[in-house]
């Protein structure tokens, strides 16, 4: 079979199964009262059902049984990602404590760390190795957990994460296919394929939502993936995943930031995340948001594969990127509304007054609100 063809069985066949089982589960959903509520920081309206996760997992799961040989290693990926998909099933039908939903998380975590090897422990540096094997079990679970819930949470408009977590597996897939990882491309592909067929449903504006069941099953699977991908790279070895997930991984680090700055518990939602900056304080609105953030993912992931391939052109990028993110970091007050460091020292040398911590705040206070 011709690697076209492979590529299209691999996608397609998971495609046409999201695409024909969401419906189902939408129907499912409504006749269980398994919608989301409205509430002071939801922007759908309506009852939508919430469990759109069930059919990306149905569609992924028959594909991987029909098309894929798993070995010790996905098979633990499997089983640890229903252990995670569980979790989020039931806390979009019963609404789980946050603690007991991080429970099951880490559970799943914890599972595929040992069972499947997925674990680090050498970091690959471009002028040798760092050994971490006392500290490799701890990292790697705290890196699982740590995507899972960073896609996760930016699951907060409509097609945002499913967008996201496509482009990023596609990425994770390609380069994979490139280090002679063709497991991790085809299972990229399933994935890709599932998320496919239920993203027409979940665009703005959204009949269905993939909830916390499809939100943590992708992220899990993603951090797992990644972490068996690119174990091998001459680069460092977390340094593609980072870089690929750049949106979700520091939007989740900006809001812990910024929630501890606040006294806020870390599960304890706000309306702040990038997303919301972008739709409320910036004016994009809710389709020009996800697409715009469509585009930094892909420009992020666009670096990635460059570095792969072209370090010098790559350094470059990957620095204005950063440097852009920064600025728009302080120029919104992501993190606080008196942080601003990088621009009170450009003030300075230019001999501009600085904006006042008071005068930056009443600036921004119209949406620095919970």
């Amino acid at each position: 079979m011709s690697l076209i063809m492979r590529i299209l069985s691999f996608f397609g066949l998971a495609f046409i199964l999201s695409f024909l089982l969401t419906p189902l589960v939408k129907f499912v959903g409504f006749n269980i009262d398994a919608y989301a509520v409205e509430n002071n920081r939801t922007v759908h309206h309506g009852k939508i059902v919430r469990i759109g996760g069930l059919g990306i997992f149905i569609a992924f799961m028959i594909t991987m049984a029909l098309m894929v040989r798993p070995d010790k290693t996905f098979n633990a990926i499997v089983v640890g990602g229903f252990i995670v998909f569980m979790a989020g099933l039931l806390d979009d039908i019963y609404n789980l404590k946050p603690s007991v939903k991080f429970l099951f998380q880490l559970l799943g975590a914890l599972y595929v760390v040992y069972f499947g090897d997925i674990s680090l422990n050498v970091i690959n540096l471009p002028v040798g190795q760092i050994d971490i094997s006392v500290f490799s079990f701890a990292i790697s679970v705290f890196w699982i957990v740590g995507v899972t819930n960073a896609i996760n949470l930016i699951d907060g408009l409509d097609g945002l994460s499913c967008g996201i977590s496509f482009i990023v597996l596609a990425v994770i897939g390609f380069i994979g296919y490139f280090m002679n990882r063709i497991d991790v491309s085809m299972v990229c592909l399933i994935l890709c394929g599932a998320i496919g067929g239920f993203l027409p449903f979940n665009f703005h504006p959204a009949s269905i939502f993939v909830g916390d069941s499809g939100a943590l099953f992708i992220g899990y699977m993603i951090a797992c993936l990644s972490l068996l991908g690119f174990k091998a790279s001459t680069f460092i070895t977390l340094g593609f995943p980072i870089i690929i997930l750049f949106v979700p991984l520091s939007d989740t680090c900006l809001a812990i930031i910024r929630r501890k700055l606040k006294g806020q518990k870390i599960s304890e939602a706000d309306r702040s995340h990038l997303h919301h900056v972008l739709m409320y304080k910036i004016g994009l609105g809710h389709r020009n948001t996800v697409l715009v953030l469509y585009l930094v993912t892909l420009s992020f992931a666009f670096c990635a594969v460059c570095l792969f391939f072209e370090w010098s052109f790559a350094y470059v990028l990957l620095f204005i990127l950063c440097f852009v993110c920064w600025i728009f970091i302080e120029l919104t007050g992501m993190i606080n509304p008196a942080f601003h460091p990088l621009i009170g020292l450009c003030r300075k040398l230019t001999g501009r007054p600085r904006l006042s911590d008071d005068a930056f705040f009443e600036a921004n206070k119209t949406y620095h609100r919970d």
